[in-house]
């Protein structure tokens, strides 16, 4: 572990290249840019207030906000998880040119959907000013949730970007899993509303709902769930440590894989 930490050091101006090269490649042929960050969230909000508002929101004021706090988290740990699965196999070339920590390619890839997750930030917050959601000093809890979230995605990168360079299918049963995954986060619904109370066990077992879940008791004001904070920190370390311990015994591997 002291060695993988002095390589991250040794590196870390190349990991910050990387990452500059994703946010870039990913706007290139965009005439917004960075500015589709902020747009994309916020039309996206709209339809699906439009489209459920009447129907699970009951006319609430702050249903916007509602659906932005678990929209953003989702996004960001699905869009950096899928590109750190193909972050390998995106860079055989290279890895197979010069030596250079692999790990930097799915670190890379979660590190620049944060910086850009953090960015749309800006939306929820001018929505919930509009919608008349008032800042508490809860608000600063919600740096645990966001923490957690990032080491989760960061784990769960790791692994699968292990497995996709053995099993290249991972990437088409991952994006069924997201989708699985997004229906039991709670995104455009509120769980009391619409699942029965010996139904919700179902979202207390998925871990990023416990983290949403606080994030939004964070920015409407409410106390944490301490419960479901230390279920999702568990969770987060264990994917992570596992995650580490895969890359690393496996790596080696991947040249003749590529």
């Amino acid at each position: 572990m002291r060695n993988l930490f002095q390589t991250f050091k040794k590196y870390q101006y190349l990991l910050y290249q990387l990452v500059k090269k994703d946010i870039k490649l990913k706007y290139r042929s965009s005439y917004l840019g960075v500015l589709w960050t902020l747009l994309e969230p916020l039309l996206t909000m709209m339809v699906l207030t439009v489209v459920f508002s009447s129907l699970l929101g009951k006319g609430t004021r702050d249903f916007p906000v509602y659906i932005l706090t678990g929209r953003l988290l989702y996004s960001f740990f699905s869009g950096s998880t899928k590109t750190a699965l193909k972050s390998v196999r995106s860079n055989a070339g290279m890895i197979k040119k010069v030596y250079v920590p692999k790990y930097m390619y799915p670190c890379a890839g979660v590190i620049s959907g944060y910086v850009m997750f953090l960015i749309s930030l800006i939306v929820l917050f001018l929505v919930a000013a509009v919608r008349g959601v008032r800042p508490t000093w809860h608000l600063f809890e919600a740096i645990f949730p966001l923490a957690i979230v990032f080491v989760m995605t960061l784990g769960v990168g790791l692994i699968l970007s292990t497995i996709a360079v053995f099993f290249r299918d991972m990437e088409y049963l991952w994006g069924v899993a997201l989708m699985l995954l997004m229906y039991a986060c709670a995104i455009f619904y509120r769980v009391e509303d619409v699942v029965s109370a010996s139904n919700r066990w179902i979202f207390l077992l998925n871990p990023l709902y416990a983290v949403i879940e606080n994030f939004r008791n964070a920015v409407f004001g409410l106390p944490m769930n301490i419960t479901a904070q230390l279920y999702s920190l568990v969770f987060s370390v264990v994917a992570f440590a596992a995650g580490v311990f895969i890359f690393y015994k496996n790596q080696d591997k991947f040249i003749l894989h590529l």
